[in-house]
């Protein structure tokens, strides 16, 4: 499992025209992606990462903060593209495996209190951000 991890003032995703999911105040927007191999836990590596990384203003957390978490699906960041000009996406899992482990991650960071917002699995989405520094950050399950 890959994340990047975005510290934001506000952040938003828009699917067919509708805001599906925002921040409206200091928080994280995380692109997650999914490998075939990933399982529960890497679910509960990854969200316990998210909450408790000491990245946001002052080295605190989101959990010590109360920050929320905007989460989405993000299958090109197991792309490829060392060999030619257009990128493989086999590291990629595919829709009937990562889905649930997306919204496994989203279901573990909101049981441990965190806020979460998401955007569409598997939708053509538009994403806007204000990053906060910037300060972006890749994390990957061991």
């Amino acid at each position: 499992m890959r994340a990047v991890l975005q510290r934001v003032t506000s952040a938003s995703v828009v699917v067919d025209g509708e805001v599906v999911g925002a921040l409206d105040s200091p928080g994280l927007l995380v692109y997650l992606g999914i490998t075939h191999d990933d399982g529960e836990p890497e679910v509960a590596w990854m969200a316990r990462k998210i909450r408790d990384l000491r990245i946001m203003p002052e080295e605190k957390s989101v959990a010590e903060l109360g920050a929320p978490v905007l989460v989405v699906s993000q299958f090109t960041l197991y792309g490829d593209a060392r060999k030619g000009r257009r990128p493989t996406w086999v590291a990629a899992a595919p829709g009937e495996v990562s889905e649930p482990l997306y919204e496994a991650v989203c279901a573990a960071l909101e049981a441990a209190g965190t806020h979460v917002e998401r955007g569409v699995f598997g939708a053509d989405m538009a994403v806007a951000s204000v990053n906060d520094g910037p300060f972006t950050v890749v994390i990957e399950t061991p």
